[in-house]
């Protein structure tokens, strides 16, 4: 695979994860410039042309870490396009939405989800570390969430006086992008609930910064009573490595060298990993690199990401493929998340309802 022409690839991974969220590319032209690619000539269509308006409203962030992965050169390289603002976000289509799956309807308390029995989300914080253009919270008014440790007393205090709710799901956001001295805290007070008994992670930063993944974050995981597992978010098998030694690779095996369960979870995106055999060398290098696939998920419909999608009939033909190509453990559920239901449920079943 090449790499940009404007990065020592080594040095890149030769600093903290803060330093890196500092570092991380903000400006679309110094990307483009470190990538080799003229922003004027991006995109082969009007809709694929960058837009200034899409990167006003939705910014641009991109870590060293996963830029250095993408091909130079290539205005079409799949991790690319997945974090480019362009003009196709900024025109109204209808049917998708602001708040797609009615998370303003499930909030129980302030940074509180309680959307299905057992379970709870704390929407953490409002920072992720990377901008992915396909965020079904990309407009989520994170403004209104906690912003300290005492603002989750609420929250707290309504999973405390839930018996029923056995675990919490930390999200954002990415809680990851929160200092671990916070998050240890957080992840104790929780742990002093008695009724709970798991504690799930959502992050991306293991995947876009894995040097995230250090001695306080496995400590604080692996410290309290709770059953803790990790849910990483994957689309490509270029964001991934071939040997145990590259930087995710290391950072995912040490999460699962200390006892921590990895999954991914995978939006499926036209033009990017919508073809058999990127997902097959996609779950080929997750189950390698010892995570276990879990979802891959629908788009969800939200304003913005319309070109991403893909017809959920080709969903189902690339997962009967996969079926064909690799065991069972690394075939994932292929999922949509509708607003009001109990759970996400898998394609086929949606596909049997609309049938109805």
């Amino acid at each position: 695979m090449m790499h940009p022409v404007n990065f020592e690839q080594n040095a890149v991974f030769d600093c903290s994860w803060q330093s890196a969220m500092k570092q991380a590319f903000r400006e679309v032209g110094a990307l483009c410039e470190a990538l080799g690619l003229n922003p004027e000539t991006v995109g082969d269509r009007a809709a694929n042309r960058l837009s200034p308006e899409a990167f006003a409203e939705f910014p641009l962030f991109v870590p060293r870490q996963f830029a250095v992965r993408m091909e130079a050169g290539n205005a079409n390289d799949p991790l690319l396009q997945q974090i480019l603002p362009i003009a196709a976000e900024v025109q109204p289509q209808p049917n998708f939405l602001f708040d797609p799956l009615a998370e303003s309807a499930a909030k129980a308390a302030p940074g509180l989800l309680h959307k299905y029995p057992g379970r709870a989300l704390l929407i953490t914080n409002g920072a992720c570390a990377i901008h992915c253009r396909y965020c079904f919270r990309r407009h989520y008014p994170y403004t209104d969430e906690p912003k300290s440790l005492a603002d989750w007393s609420a929250a707290l205090q309504y999973i405390e006086a839930d018996p029923t709710i056995e675990e919490v799901l930390l999200s954002g956001g990415d809680p990851l992008t929160l200092v671990d001295t916070t998050l240890e805290e957080l992840a104790h007070r929780l742990a002093d609930i008695p009724h709970l008994r798991r504690l799930r992670i959502h992050t991306r930063l293991p995947i876009v910064i894995p040097q995230r993944v250090n001695s306080e974050l496995l400590n604080w995981l692996t410290g309290t009573r709770l059953t803790t597992s990790v849910v990483v978010h994957c689309n490509h098998p270029n964001e991934l490595g071939e040997e145990n030694d590259d930087p995710v690779n290391a950072a995912v095996g040490r999460l699962i060298d200390r006892g921590v369960p990895v999954l991914n979870q995978a939006v499926l995106l036209k033009g990017i990993n919508d073809d058999e055999e990127t997902l097959f060398q996609l779950h080929r290098k997750l189950i390698n690199a010892r995570v276990l696939p879990y979802y891959l998920h629908q788009l969800d419909r939200v304003q913005g990401a319309a070109h991403f999608e893909v017809e959920r009939k080709q969903g189902l033909r690339l997962i009967e493929a996969l079926r064909k190509r690799l065991p069972g453990y690394a075939i994932p559920q292929y999922v949509e998340e509708r607003p009001h239901e109990l759970s996400k449920l898998p394609i086929a079943m949606f596909e049997h309802r609309d049938c109805e």
